[in-house]
C-alpha cells in the first residue's frame, strides 16, 4: 500500500460540502458496499462518496489528491478479485458511481450508445434494443453489473468469440485521471491515429490510473435469427475440435461457444431441479453453441452437427425450436455459477490457456488438484471458444466447505498455486476476465514477465504519483 493518509474531519466535510447531504454516506451505513460476492473479503472505509455528474468526481479526486486519501472506486460490485474493496485499511474513501447511471445519447448514424459509467448493463441492453440494434457485451451478472466496472476489468462474458472483450466493444471514453484534469474522448470516431491510445490504457487498469466516468459503446445490428444447440462430447479435445469444425462452416457467425462438464451439471440440478439436461442419459462433456445470422442458418448449423455425429465428435445433440428452449439451455450455463456458489467452492480460478491446450490444461490441473487432497472435486466450465476455462474446486463429497477448510487450512492456497503454476505450464495467463483486484497482485509480480511489469509500475507512477487511485489493487506496492 503506497504511504496515503487517513481523511481527517477537514478532508470529510470538504466532500460532504461538494456532494451534497444525498452524495454521501458515513462508514456504518454502507455495508452493501463491502461485501464480496464470493465471501472471501469484507471492505472497509472513512465514507462513501456518490457523485452525480463528471464534474463532482473531479471535485472529489482534487480533495483527495490535496489530502492524499486513496480512493477506491465502486461500480456495480460483481468484482470476484477484491478489486472494489479495501480489506486492510479504512483510510480511504469508497467512490460509488451509481447515481450516474443515464444513457445519454443514441446515434444511429455513427452507431454508437453513449453511457455513463453507473449505467447498469441489462438497461443498456434494453437502451439498444429500443433503436433495433444490440449491444454484445453479455454476461450473467448483467442485471447488477455496470458499465464502469466493466470497462475498467476489460470483462469478458459469453459472446466475447465474436464480439470481444468489453475493450472492443467501446469507441471513447471520459475518465477523470488522478490529478483532476478530464479525459474527454467521447466522440464517434473509428480512427484516431493521434499518439497514445488513453482509452486502451484506462479500459482494463482496474481504476489505478483514473476513474471512468462514461463512455461511447458499439451498437451492433440485429441478427434474423439466432439458434442455439446443445451437444454431448466426449472430453475438451473434442469439443475444440468441433469449435473449428463449426467455425470453418459458419464463420463469424458463430458468437458463442460454451464447455460444461458433467459434475458441474449434477451442481445444477442439485440447486435448480427445474433447469434439465436435455438428454436421456448422462455425457461427461457439453458445448454450448449459439449462432446469429442470415434467415436459414439453422438449417447449416444442423448439417454441421450431423457431419460431426458421423464423426463421432458429436455424442448427441439437440437444436432449440423456440426462444423458450433457448433460454433453458442458456440458464445451464448461466447460473453454473450461482450453483458453485451455493454448493460452497473452497477455490475459483480465472485463467485462460491457448485454445489448443485446453484439453492438457484440464486434465493436468485436474492432477494437481488431486495430488494435493484427493477427493477434491473440480468443475470445469467456461468459454471455450477463447481458451478461459473456469475451475471452481469443491471439497470432497461428504464435507463441507467449513469442515474441510477448517481441518486443511493450507488447501485453499495449494490450489489456487497449482491451477495457476499448470496454466502458466500451458502457455496461459493467471486471469482471463475479472482481473487483478487485491486478490492476484502477488501472482501478478511472480507471472508477468518483467519488462512489462516494470512498465506497468512506471506508468502508473507517472500517472499517479501519489498512489491515491484503487491503492492496493493490481500491484501489492
Amino acid at each position: 500500500m503506497p504511504d496515503l493518509v487517513a481523511p481527517d474531519t477537514e478532508t470529510l466535510d470538504k466532500l460532504k460540502e461538494v456532494l451534497g447531504p444525498s452524495g454521501w454516506k458515513p462508514a456504518d451505513d454502507a455495508a452493501r458496499f463491502y461485501e464480496d460476492p464470493r465471501d472471501r473479503f469484507s471492505g472497509q472505509s472513512a465514507m462513501i462518496v456518490l457523485p452525480a455528474s463528471t464534474s463532482q468526481v473531479v471535485e472529489v479526486v482534487k480533495i483527495c489528491q490535496a489530502a492524499k486519501v486513496g480512493i477506491v472506486p465502486y461500480s456495480g460490485g460483481t468484482g470476484v478479485v477484491a478489486g472494489q474493496l479495501s480489506p486492510d485499511s479504512a483510510d480511504v474513501v469508497v467512490l460509488s458511481l451509481e447515481r450516474m447511471n443515464e444513457v445519454l445519447d443514441v446515434s444511429l448514424e455513427d452507431e454508437i450508445l453513449v453511457a455513463e459509467a453507473g449505467c447498469i448493463l441489462s438497461d443498456i441492453h434494453r437502451a439498444a434494443e429500443e433503436v433495433g440494434k444490440i449491444f454484445p457485451l453479455s454476461m450473467a451478472s448483467q442485471d447488477s453489473c455496470r458499465i464502469g466496472g466493466n470497462l475498467a476489468t476489460n470483462a469478458g462474458g459469453i459472446q466475447v468469440l465474436r464480439y470481444g472483450n468489453a475493450r472492443d466493444l467501446c469507441i471513447g471514453i471520459e475518465a477523470v485521471m488522478a490529478d483532476g484534469s478530464v479525459l474527454e474522448e467521447l466522440n464517434p470516431l473509428r480512427k484516431n491515429n493521434t499518439g497514445y491510445d488513453l482509452r486502451h490504457l484506462l479500459i482494463g487498469s482496474e481504476g489505478t490510473l483514473g476513474i471512468i466516468t462514461a463512455a461511447s459503446l458499439k451498437l451492433m445490428p440485429k441478427n434474423p435469427e439466432t439458434i442455439t444447440a446443445f451437444c454431448a462430447v466426449s472430453n475438451p479435445a473434442a469439443a475444440v475440435t468441433l469449435l473449428h469444425s463449426v467455425k470453418s462452416a459458419l464463420g463469424d457467425t458463430v458468437s458463442g461457444f460454451e464447455l460444461l462438464c458433467d459434475f458441474g451439471l449434477t451442481l445444477l440440478a442439485e440447486h435448480f431441479p427445474e433447469d434439465v439436461v436435455p438428454f436421456e442419459r448422462t455425457y461427461d462433456w457439453y458445448a454450448l453453441i449459439e449462432i446469429s445470422g442470415h434467415v436459414g442458418i439453422k438449417d447449416e448449423l444442423e448439417q454441421t452437427l450431423a457431419a460431426s455425429f458421423e464423426a463421432e465428435i458429436v455424442l448427441d445433440a439437440v437444436v432449440a425450436q423456440s426462444d423458450t428452449q433457448r433460454e433453458a439451455l442458456w440458464r445451464l450455463r448461466e447460473r453454473t455459477p450461482e450453483a458453485n456458489r451455493l454448493t460452497g467452492a473452497i477455490c475459483n480460478s480465472d485463467t485462460s490457456v491457448p485454445i489448443s491446450q485446453i484439453n492438457a490444461f484440464v486434465a493436468k490441473a485436474d492432477a494437481a488438484i488431486l495430488a494435493i487432497h484427493n477427493g477434491l472435486r473440480v468443475n470445469s466450465y467456461g468459454h471455450i471458444g477463447d481458451g478461459n476455462i473456469h475451475l471452481n474446486v469443491f471439497s470432497p463429497a461428504g464435507t463441507t466447505k467449513k469442515e474441510f477448510l477448517a481441518a486443511h487450512p493450507e488447501s485453499r492456497e495449494a490450489v489456487r498455486m497449482a491451477i495457476n503454476e499448470v496454466t502458466h505450464a500451458c502457455g496461459g495467463t493467471i486471469s482471463a476476465e475479472h482481473g487483478i483486484g487485491r486478490l492476484k497482485t502477488s501472482d501478478l509480480e511472480m507471472y508477468c514477465l518483467p519488462g512489462k511489469f516494470n512498465a506497468m509500475k512506471s506508468i502508473k507512477a507517472a500517472l499517479d504519483p501519489n498512489g491515491i487511485m484503487n491503492p492496493g489493487a493490481l500491484f501489492t506496492e
